[in-house]
């Protein structure tokens, strides 16, 4: 075996086997025709009785974080999936701006000790939707660290340890990790895959031991977080990237666009999390898909595939009114309605949910509350230093 794949498989051993995963797979494609799809897997351990919200601009926002709440509006409308109706946990702006949270056990926000605002982490994503057109903007704005992050308890007591994920139309990508208190920012059009623990400059080590042994011989099958990245990663790498003669006669309108969404959504599918599956003492951080998304950031198409009802439907944000001034809407998913086809005209008028609420004292008890996993990470990595990879 070559040096280097002895050292990484050296490398995937300790890391993969350290202890358990955390659910969520990202991948972002673009194609020959500047078309730029982001998807992403949901996976939790209960329902997040999640419904689609379509926020205009102009909205006044709070960090919900107490007195030294962020306080912004809205530059920019977009739609998104709440999570528990309490936080945004997805979304894409009218702009093509593509957020995603995801659970990193190893997530640590830091001190609150400054006089910065505080914005609990459920609203990070929304933030980013509401305010930034492109992944360069907020990189820019983001590496300021212009407020700290709190982690709320979630409703069913797990503690709410989030990275980010934003993509935009031109197909440039950053993911977002606080990690020993220290923000990281990992910048470029190549930072496609993103799953869980361990942290993202792991993950990309793990990863290129599987590049070097090549898929089409054997891929982890796993449903591991580091499994799911070079899975992930090895598929998205082999989509067509312009019409496929074999298949495009079946596809709607004969695009390259819902080829392109049909090819996207089929590889979060392979990724995700068998609905039921129950978590083993060992892995109880592996958890089941419970929805899918795939955003269309050149058309600004939202689709959505619930693992627990039998169509994908979609909302285009050109159909909807996201002007300044424009109500609030909600399309209503808890309860098990079910929904095909394009949807804009089945959204209703609602009051915005308000983001979960955290307290200084969050950055406490979300520490406590880590995995066993993380903290032996954590133990045995070398002092972290602030690191950002741009490209």
């Amino acid at each position: 075996m070559k040096p280097r794949a002895l050292a990484l498989l050296a490398a995937a051993f300790a890391l993969t086997s350290a202890g358990t995963a955390s659910p969520c797979t990202r991948i972002l494609f673009t194609g020959e025709d500047k078309t730029v799809l982001t998807g992403r897997t949901l996976d939790w351990m209960e329902d997040m009785a999640s419904d689609l919200w379509a926020f205009p601009a102009g909205l006044e926002r709070d960090g919900a974080a107490g007195p030294r709440s962020l306080k912004w509006t809205s530059k920019y409308g977009s739609v998104v999936t709440a999570s528990y109706n309490a936080g945004s946990g997805d979304g894409l702006n009218e702009k093509g701006l593509v957020a995603n949270l995801l659970y990193l056990a190893e997530a640590d926000y830091g001190s609150t000790d400054s006089q910065k605002p505080l914005l609990s982490n459920v609203a990070w994503a929304q933030y980013a939707l509401d305010n930034f057109a492109t992944v360069a903007e907020a990189v820019e704005a983001l590496r300021k660290e212009p407020f700290a992050l709190l982690a709320p308890t979630f409703p069913n007591g797990s503690a709410s340890t989030l990275h980010l994920s934003l993509s935009d139309a031109s197909g440039d990508s950053a993911i977002f990790e606080y990690v020993g208190g220290k923000l990281l920012i990992h910048h470029g059009k190549q930072y496609t895959v993103m799953t869980n623990s361990p942290t993202y400059d792991k993950q990309l080590a793990i990863n290129g031991y599987w590049e070097d042994v090549g898929g089409y011989a054997f891929l982890p099958g796993t449903s591991r977080a580091s499994d799911r990245f070079a899975r992930a990663s090895f598929f998205l790498n082999r989509l067509p990237k312009k019409i496929d003669p074999n298949y495009i006669k079946s596809v709607p309108d004969h695009s390259f666009e819902n080829q392109a969404a049909a090819s996207v959504l089929s590889t979060v599918r392979s990724v995700s999390v068998p609905l039921g599956l129950a978590a083993s003492k060992d892995e109880p951080n592996i958890a089941s898909t419970i929805w899918r998304t795939v955003a269309d950031q050149k058309d600004r198409a939202y689709y959505f595939d619930s693992a627990t009802r039998p169509n994908t439907f979609w909302v285009s944000l050109d159909k909807l009114d996201l002007k300044r001034g424009a109500p609030v809407k909600k399309l209503a998913l808890a309860n098990g309605e079910v929904y095909a086809g394009e949807t804009a005209e089945k959204f209703k008028d609602a009051a915005p949910f308000k983001f979960l609420e955290a307290t200084a004292t969050a950055r406490a008890d979300t520490g406590e509350k880590r995995s066993d996993t993380a903290k032996r990470r954590d133990d045995r990595s070398d002092e972290r230093r602030p690191v950002e990879r741009v490209r």
